[in-house]
Protein backbone atom coordinates (compact mmCIF):
# COMPACT_ATOMS: atom_id res chain seq x y z
CA UNK A 1 0.00 0.00 0.00
CA UNK A 2 1.84 3.60 -0.87
CA UNK A 3 0.73 6.20 1.01
CA UNK A 4 -1.28 8.70 -1.53
CA UNK A 5 -2.69 11.24 1.02
CA UNK A 6 -0.51 14.57 2.24
CA UNK A 7 0.07 15.44 5.88
CA UNK A 8 -2.62 18.09 6.23
CA UNK A 9 -5.08 16.10 4.36
CA UNK A 10 -4.21 12.93 6.91
CA UNK A 11 -4.98 15.22 9.92
CA UNK A 12 -7.73 16.84 8.27
CA UNK A 13 -9.38 13.35 7.77
CA UNK A 14 -8.71 12.39 11.00
CA UNK A 15 -10.41 15.55 12.49
CA UNK A 16 -13.09 15.16 11.12
CA UNK A 17 -13.46 11.98 11.05
CA UNK A 18 -13.48 11.91 15.04
CA UNK A 19 -15.97 14.85 14.99
CA UNK A 20 -18.09 12.89 12.96
CA UNK A 21 -17.90 9.32 15.72
CA UNK A 22 -18.26 11.91 18.80
CA UNK A 23 -21.66 13.46 17.30
CA UNK A 24 -23.22 9.64 15.70
CA UNK A 25 -22.09 8.04 19.54
CA UNK A 26 -24.47 11.02 20.89
CA UNK A 27 -27.00 10.93 18.63
CA UNK A 28 -27.13 6.72 18.66
CA UNK A 29 -26.80 7.56 22.86
CA UNK A 30 -30.64 9.80 22.56
CA UNK A 31 -32.20 7.48 19.16
CA UNK A 32 -30.55 4.40 19.37
CA UNK A 33 -32.77 3.19 16.67
CA UNK A 34 -32.07 5.94 13.93
CA UNK A 35 -29.87 4.76 10.79
CA UNK A 36 -28.58 8.14 9.69
CA UNK A 37 -25.73 8.32 12.88
CA UNK A 38 -24.85 4.74 11.83
CA UNK A 39 -23.86 5.87 8.66
CA UNK A 40 -22.17 8.59 9.67
CA UNK A 41 -20.34 6.61 12.32
CA UNK A 42 -19.19 4.17 9.46
CA UNK A 43 -18.15 6.99 7.26
CA UNK A 44 -16.15 8.76 9.84
CA UNK A 45 -14.39 5.72 11.09
CA UNK A 46 -13.21 5.20 7.54
CA UNK A 47 -12.01 8.66 7.27
CA UNK A 48 -9.98 7.83 10.44
CA UNK A 49 -8.77 4.88 9.03
CA UNK A 50 -7.61 7.01 5.91
CA UNK A 51 -5.75 9.48 7.85
CA UNK A 52 -4.01 6.99 10.03
CA UNK A 53 -2.74 4.65 7.25
CA UNK A 54 -2.28 7.64 4.49
CA UNK A 55 -3.95 5.67 1.87
CA UNK A 56 -7.63 6.26 0.45
CA UNK A 57 -8.97 4.00 -1.89
CA UNK A 58 -11.11 6.21 -3.87
CA UNK A 59 -7.83 8.61 -4.59
CA UNK A 60 -5.96 4.62 -5.55
CA UNK A 61 -8.66 4.51 -8.03
CA UNK A 62 -9.27 7.43 -9.42
CA UNK A 63 -4.91 7.78 -9.94
CA UNK A 64 -4.70 10.77 -7.83
CA UNK A 65 -2.64 11.75 -4.69
CA UNK A 66 -2.63 14.83 -2.17
CA UNK A 67 1.18 14.23 -1.08
CA UNK A 68 2.89 15.82 -3.52
CA UNK A 69 6.33 15.43 -1.80
CA UNK A 70 7.22 12.51 -3.60
CA UNK A 71 5.70 13.81 -7.09
CA UNK A 72 9.01 14.46 -8.64
CA UNK A 73 10.85 11.02 -7.53
CA UNK A 74 13.25 10.59 -4.83
CA UNK A 75 17.22 10.92 -5.26
CA UNK A 76 17.69 7.10 -6.35
CA UNK A 77 15.12 7.58 -9.23
CA UNK A 78 17.30 11.13 -10.47
CA UNK A 79 20.51 9.45 -10.14
CA UNK A 80 19.33 6.38 -12.31
CA UNK A 81 18.56 8.58 -15.00
CA UNK A 82 21.68 10.77 -15.24
CA UNK A 83 23.76 7.60 -14.77
CA UNK A 84 21.77 6.01 -18.59
CA UNK A 85 21.43 8.99 -19.97
CA UNK A 86 24.46 11.09 -19.52
CA UNK A 87 24.47 14.80 -20.71
CA UNK A 88 26.38 15.99 -24.15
Amino acid sequence: MRKNVGTWDAIMRITIGLVGLAWSTARMARHPNRGFPILVAMLSGMKVAEGITRFCPMLHLLGARTNHSDQHGTIDEAEETTAHHPAH
